[in-house]
This record gives C-alpha cells, sequence and structure tokens, in this order.
C-alpha cells in the first residue's frame, strides 16, 4: 500500500505542475488520492493547488471591468455637470428677461446682475475646488462666457460703457481665463480666452482703430498665448492662436483698409516667424520634437499662410508671389536645421512639415506659376534627375521628403503625359530629342533604382514607363507601319537579351507589354486598310520576334526559377 500510495503522490505532483503550467486551477481529484495514502503506514503530503495563474486571470478582468465603470461614471459625471452649468446660465438668462418684461429691472442693473453671477460662479468653482478640481472647473467656465456676454451686451446694446472700457474689461477677462486655465488645468478656458480675445475686434469697433492699431493687437495676444503655450506646455493653444489671427485680421483687413497690402504681408511674416518661432522654442524646451502625427495639426496653418499671403501677392504684386513663397520655404529649411543642430537628434515631424510646405512652392509657385508651358516638359525632365543626384550624394534618396517627391512625381507624370499624347508638341522647343531623353530617363532611373534597398515596389511601374516612351518615340519620329512594327519588336528582344545579361527577371518580364502591344499593333492596325506586302512584312516581323522572344523568355524563367530554387 505504501508503494500505491507513493505512485499516486507523484502522479499527483505531476497532475499539479502540468495544471501550473496549463494555468489551470486545481479540481478536487487530488483529495480522494490523499486519503486514501493516509491509511498506509507512510503517509505522504499532497502538494499545494497552484491558484496564482487564476487569480491573476480573475484581478485582470476586475481591473478592466472597473476601468470602464470609470469611464462612464465619468463620462455620466460631466454630462450633469455640464447640464448643471447650462441650465445656470439659463436660469439667468430667463431670471433677467423676466425681469424686464416687469419693467423694473434696468439695462444697468441688468448687466450689473449678470456680472455678479459669472463672479459667484467662477468664486463657487475655486471654493469647490479642492474637492473636485476637474468638476468643479465647469462653474467658472459658465461664469467666463456669462461675463463676455454681459461685456458684449453693455457695450454694443446698452451703450452703458465707452468702447475702451469695454476693449480693457475684455483683456481683463481673457487673463482671467488664462489664470483659470492654470489653475484647474483646464484647456477650456484658454479656448474662452482666444475666442474672446480675438472676436473682440468684430464685435468692438474702437479696438480696430487703425490698421497699425489692429495690427499690434492681434500680435501682442498672440505673442502671449505662444509664451503661454510655452508655459503650461501645451501646442494646441498656440495653434488655435494662430489660426484665429491669421484668418481673423485678413476678414478685417479686407473690410476695412484691403489697399494696404504691405501691412497686410508684414502681419502675415511676423506671425510666421511667431508661429515657427514657438514651435521650436516648444520642442527644444520640453524636449519634445514634431512627431509626424503633431505635424500633421501644424500643416493647416502654414497652409493658410501660404494661400492667404500669395493671394495678396498675385493681386498687389505678381511679380513677387513666387519668391517670397519660396524664400518662406528657405525660412523654414534653416529653422528646421537649427532645431535639428540644437536638439542634436532627427526630427521627423519637423522634416515632414517642411517637407510638405517645400512641395507646394514648389509645385504652385514654382511650376504652375512660374514655368511657361512650352518650357514645362524640359523642366520636368531636368527635375527629377537633379533631385535624385542630391540624393545619391546624400546616400539617402528620401533625404527631400515623400512630399517632395510627391510634387514632383506630379509634375513629371503631367509632362509625360503630355509628351505621350503629344499634346501642344509644336509649342516644345525640340520635342523629337525630348520624347526619345524621357525614355531614356525612366530607363537610367530603372537602372539605379536597381541598385537601391528597399525599392522593389518602383521597378515594374518605372521599367514600363520607359518601354512606353520608348514605343511613343517609334510612333511620333518614325514613318511607316512596319518600321513602328520593327523597332518595338527590337525593343521586345533587346529586353530579353539584357534580362539574361544582367540576370534581371523584372526587366525580362516587361518585355511581354511589348509583344503584347506589338500583336494589338500588327491585328488591329497594320494589317487594317494596308497593302499585301505591308501586311506580309508586319507579319514576318511579328512572327520571327515573337518565336525568338519564346526562345528566349524561356531562359529568364530559368533565371527565375533557379533564384526560388
Amino acid at each position: 500500500m505504501a508503494e500505491i500510495a507513493q505512485r499516486l503522490a507523484r502522479l499527483e505532483e505531476r497532475l499539479a505542475r502540468i495544471e501550473e503550467r496549463l494555468g489551470i486551477a486545481a479540481g478536487g481529484a487530488a483529495e480522494p488520492f490523499a486519503a486514501f495514502g493516509s491509511s498506509s503506514a507512510t503517509p505522504q503530503a499532497t502538494p499545494a493547488k497552484p491558484q496564482h495563474r487564476t487569480e491573476d486571470v480573475v484581478r485582470r478582468d476586475s481591473n478592466r471591468g472597473a476601468g470602464e465603470q470609470a469611464v462612464v461614471s465619468s463620462t455620466i459625471t460631466n454630462l450633469l455637470g455640464w447640464a448643471g452649468a447650462t441650465a445656470l446660465v439659463l436660469a439667468a438668462a430667463y431670471l433677467i428677461r423676466l425681469a424686464i418684461e416687469s419693467g423694473w429691472l434696468t439695462p444697468a442693473r441688468q448687466v450689473g446682475l449678470a456680472v455678479l453671477g459669472g463672479l459667484i460662479l467662477i468664486g463657487a468653482g475655486l471654493a469647490l475646488r479642492q474637492r473636485d478640481r476637474r468638476y468643479a472647473s465647469l462653474l467658472p467656465a459658465g461664469g467666463v462666457v456669462i461675463l463676455f456676454l454681459s461685456i458684449y451686451g453693455a457695450h454694443l446694446y446698452y451703450h452703458l460703457i465707452p468702447p475702451g472700457v469695454a476693449g480693457s474689461a475684455v483683456i481683463v477677462v481673457c487673463l482671467a481665463s488664462l489664470w483659470l486655465c492654470r489653475v484647474f488645468n483646464s484647456d477650456l478656458y484658454a479656448l474662452f480666452a482666444i475666442i474672446g480675445s480675438y472676436s473682440a475686434p468684430f464685435l468692438l469697433p474702437s479696438l480696430r482703430g487703425t490698421l497699425t492699431d489692429l495690427i499690434i493687437y492681434f500680435t501682442a495676444w498672440s505673442v502671449a498665448f505662444s509664451l503661454y503655450s510655452i508655459w503650461v506646455g501645451k501646442r494646441h493653444i498656440y495653434l488655435v492662436a494662430l489660426y484665429l489671427a491669421l484668418i481673423g485680421f485678413d476678414l478685417l483687413w479686407r473690410q476695412h483698409a484691403a489697399g494696404a497690402w504691405v501691412a497686410a504681408i508684414g502681419f502675415q511674416t511676423v506671425h510666421l516667424v511667431i508661429f515657427v518661432a514657438c514651435a521650436g522654442v516648444f520642442s527644444i524646451k520640453h524636449r519634445s520634437p514634431l512627431t509626424t502625427d503633431t505635424a500633421l495639426l501644424h500643416l493647416p496653418a502654414l497652409l493658410i499662410f501660404y494661400l492667404l499671403q500669395y493671394l495678396v501677392l498675385d493681386k498687389y504684386a505678381p511679380g513677387l508671389a513666387p519668391w517670397i513663397a519660396a524664400a518662406s520655404a528657405v525660412f523654414l529649411l534653416l529653422c528646421y536645421l537649427a532645431a535639428k543642430a540644437v536638439m542634436r537628434k532627427a526630427l521627423p515631424g519637423g522634416h515632414f512639415l517642411v517637407s510638405a510646405y517645400a512641395a507646394l512652392v514648389l509645385f504652385h509657385a514654382g511650376y504652375l506659376e512660374s514655368v511657361p508651358s512650352a518650357w514645362a516638359p524640359w523642366v520636368a525632365f531636368a527635375l527629377v534627375p537633379l533631385v535624385a543626384a542630391y540624393g545619391l550624394l546624400r546616400r539617402n534618396l528620401s533625404v527631400v521628403g515623400q512630399p517632395v517627391w510627391f510634387a514632383i512625381g506630379a509634375i513629371f507624370l503631367i509632362n509625360y503625359l503630355r509628351i505621350i499624347l503629344k499634346l501642344d508638341h509644336h509649342e516644345v522647343p525640340a520635342y523629337e530629342w525630348l520624347v526619345l531623353l524621357y525614355a531614356a530617363e525612366f530607363y537610367a532611373a530603372y537602372y539605379f533604382l536597381r541598385r537601391e534597398r528597399g525599392l522593389d515596389g518602383l521597378y515594374f511601374p518605372v521599367i514600363l514607363g520607359g518601354h512606353i516612351s520608348a514605343m511613343a518615340a517609334a510612333v511620333h519620329l518614325l514613318d511607316g507601319r512596319f518600321a513602328v512594327s520593327l523597332v518595338w519588336g527590337l525593343l521586345a528582344l533587346a529586353c530579353l537579351g539584357i534580362s539574361l545579361w544582367k540576370r534581371d527577371k523584372v526587366l525580362g518580364q516587361s518585355s511581354l507589354l511589348v509583344f503584347a502591344a506589338s500583336v494589338g499593333k500588327v491585328l488591329l492596325y497594320d494589317l487594317s486598310s494596308a497593302t499585301p506586302v505591308v501586311r506580309i512584312g508586319s507579319l514576318l516581323v511579328l512572327g520571327v520576334t515573337l518565336y525568338l522572344g519564346g526562345w528566349l523568355y524561356q531562359k529568364v524563367n530559368a533565371i527565375a526559377e533557379g533564384e526560388a530554387a
């Protein structure tokens, strides 16, 4: 019996280890074994059953459920809080309306009570912030809204306060909103301050004054919000401020001083400097460089700046517009290089931002606005090797950024189609040479791409572009169907021969396009309305090239199979 008990104990121990590895709770099967062994002369201790894995699973499920419950609870709490603050604001509005209809509340008392109500809400929120700061912040938010409405109502509707007092009151409330933003750590107050400060000139004409006064007012707030954003470490504050500054000033300038375009250009340029300086100082101070996702939030500000400034320049100084646009791109690049030198690390977000802006300037100001139509195909032809040569010298073709390559690709594709389809080709100088040079450029690009790693997806499109260019050159430059068919057949055979020589299966497979085009041309074009001699010649050329092509393509397949093996 002792021997049987020992064996059962060992089995039980092995089963416990298996359960531990599988994370399965031990069942009650071990107890009968223990009871059976206890009747023997040498009882064996039963190993402890592992329970920690099951407890971890239960704990994780419990934590997950608690987290979800906390999110739901927080959402409900915020909804109730906002609803309560909104109800208080509405209650104050209806109380004022009732008092007006009753005749016992004069305009001055209305405004006074509204201001008092706003201050009470702010005071109540400050008093309750020690208990629940986030929830208590909802009351001062409603108070700030009431104060803004009171100021605008007192000046615009009741004329109780002069413009200077109204403007000063708006500034005080904006500064108080920034202070509340810091106290409650809530971006809502910063948003109120930004909207209140930049909307004030629309509602308070005295703040506009002269155009110089308006420039000073907007610039001062932009600098203030930028510094505050750096201080609290939140980028979206200066982003929202700069959006509203650029758009708000442009609307006011066009309405009240549209002729002063030099001042508008100066304002826009100053705000570009503020924008770039703030973004750079923020990254350096907080050791937080722009990521690609964050850069996407900054890109609309640059696009707004470029659009507004170019529209002004194109109307009043069209000759300067492309040059100033290029200068802004150079300025942005220099700021990026300076930030990179200071931080001594890669800045992917900044690189993307500069590249995207440079791509916009290159395509719009550089190509669409500056290049004559007759020379556009030549510019597109020269642009690709120049940028590629720069990338090869830096040993990184992506050094200029994907947006710039996208812009260059768009420029090249537009003119490539123009050359292939012979659109307005009579105005293009040396068109006959250019159509051949495009084919040569595609083949050269394929040669260099084969030497670069990670660009496999470009091989086939590039080599096909070269074949199409070469076939189009034969159609445009040669007379006679037979000559064109002969050149196409020789091109396909040359591709197969070079692919065998260089052991390049992509080049060999691309020859199938040329063969297919040759067959289609002969059957659909050469044999229709042609003399018997031309038909015979075309079929002979087609048959010989197809037969030789099939023989060579077998060898290309053998290369591909050998590499796969």
